[in-house]
């Protein structure tokens, strides 16, 4: 129980990032915290105690196995974050070129 508490902390530490950092580069972080939270509570979700891998059981009738498709889908997730955060970074390098700041007050201030 305490995993699952500790895994929703983080993602509202990622949350309080997001929402109130004023440098790009912090909520750049803050939105990979959050990601990266969510996919350890998939995982948490789809674990079971005392479980076999299906790539590890000798019979493959076992009925106390982990679920593979979570650990699956987290792997594309990771993927498609990865993909995205490379854009933000790309984005705030240009805003940055252009702006010379990552502060996103000054930016809006000097839009144009």
């Amino acid at each position: 129980m305490i995993v699952y508490i500790l895994c929703f902390a983080l993602l509202l530490v990622g949350i309080y990032g997001a929402l109130t950092k004023k440098d790009l580069i912090k909520i750049i972080l803050s939105l990979g915290i959050m990601g990266y939270s969510v996919n350890l509570m998939i995982i948490l979700f789809a674990y079971k105690k005392d479980a076999g891998y299906a790539i590890l059981v000798k019979d493959a009738v076992s009925t106390n196995m982990v679920d593979p498709l979570p650990q699956a889908l987290i792997l594309t997730s990771i993927v498609i974050e990865l993909g995205i955060t490379a854009m933000l970074v790309a984005l705030a390098i240009r805003l940055f070129e252009k702006y010379k700041t990552f502060d996103i007050t000054k930016i809006r201030r000097l839009s144009g």
